[in-house]
């Protein structure tokens, strides 16, 4: 039977231990939901599909509603999720691609993902890959880190069209973005908005905007700070 939201909760109940992260964890739920029930085009049955729309957590030190969220849309067992941090389990405290199917990069050392992000999209047009799209998560702290800077730059001037980064904005950034981060993308040439990061319905239709020849950014705003 097809799990919902209404799930994630008890399923990250069953995750337990000291190094969970929860708040950071559960500020990134509801945009993790969205994408993947709504948005992504990803494939439980053939997680490497070469169609499959790919996703980075580069907010990857609280995985633990992104293995709730994988749990629900079948890329990781369910009973897996009691085993979370254990010597054996593959659901470690930072998720790792080569453990867990639909996991595009090892992540948790911030400031890697968006890099990383950016050289996806230029692989796939290398290949000339039309379809997939590429979507990063990051932290608005973690966009402190100088590699992000290089990263939203350099993504502005290469017009990486297939690219779009969500910003959870707990405040937990030290200095704090004037005017807010969503200028910090525009200024480098990006189509960029704001969003409530609890509500549904506003985070689709923020990820649906049209940027043709310009990489998207979504500040999705929450309050829960790590």
């Amino acid at each position: 039977m097809p799990m919902s939201y209404g799930d994630l909760p008890g399923l990250m109940t069953v995750m337990t231990g000291d190094e969970k992260h929860s708040a950071s964890a559960t500020s990134t739920l509801d945009v993790l939901w969205v994408l993947y029930d709504r948005v992504m085009k990803v494939y439980p049955d053939e997680p490497a599909h070469p169609d499959r729309d790919r996703f980075l957590l580069s907010k990857g030190h609280g995985p633990m509603a992104y293995f709730a969220v994988l749990a629900a849309k079948r890329f990781v067992p369910v009973d897996a999720l009691s085993g979370f941090g254990t010597y054996n389990s593959a659901l470690g405290r930072h998720p790792d691609r080569t453990l867990i199917g639909g996991v595009e990069i090892s992540s948790g050392s911030l400031g890697h993902g968006l890099p990383l992000a950016v050289g996806v999209c230029l692989g796939l047009d290398a290949k000339r890959a039309s379809g997939p799209r590429v979507f990063c998560l990051v932290g608005d702290a973690e966009l402190e880190e100088g590699s992000n800077h290089e990263a939203i730059a350099l993504a502005g001037q290469l017009g990486l069209g297939r690219l779009t980064v969500i910003v959870i904005d707990n405040q937990s950034s030290s200095r704090g973005w004037p005017g807010g981060i969503h200028r910090r993308f525009r200024g480098e040439g990006w189509s960029a908005t704001e969003v409530d990061g609890r509500d549904h319905t506003a985070i689709e239709q923020a990820l649906a905007i049209e940027h043709p020849g310009v990489p998207h950014a979504v500040v999705a705003a929450v309050d829960e700070k790590e």
